[in-house]
């Protein structure tokens, strides 16, 4: 089954790597600046960064805004359809903290 047929295919492209997971469990606490962002996230390139910024931005899930200042600010926030996204980071958030404990490894399949 294609991209077209599978729901669970499309959003795995939408939500697909580890810092995209991660970047919007940034910002479904609220608004940020890139350098917000990139100090919450250890070991994210700047480019990394930016790449999946304006990803999520193509796919209308973060917002840029651009302030008209010196020097230019700029903020990245979740638009509404970001937003809907929280019950699956809910999910994935109470999974984790019930199957995959801190300091952890997954268990092996039989």
């Amino acid at each position: 089954m294609g991209q077209k047929g599978c729901p669970i295919e499309r959003a795995a492209s939408i939500l697909e790597g580890k810092w995209t997971l991660l970047l919007l469990r940034e910002l479904f606490s609220g608004t940020k600046r890139f350098g917000e962002l990139r100090s919450a996230l250890p070991g994210i390139s700047p480019k990394t960064l930016t790449e999946r910024l304006r990803t999520l931005e193509e796919q209308q899930i973060v917002a840029r805004t651009i302030y008209p200042e010196v020097p230019p600010r700029v903020e990245y926030a979740l638009t509404e359809l970001g937003q809907s996204l929280w019950p699956i980071m809910a999910a994935m958030r109470d999974w984790g903290t019930r199957w995959a404990p801190a300091g952890s490894a997954p268990a092996e399949q039989p």
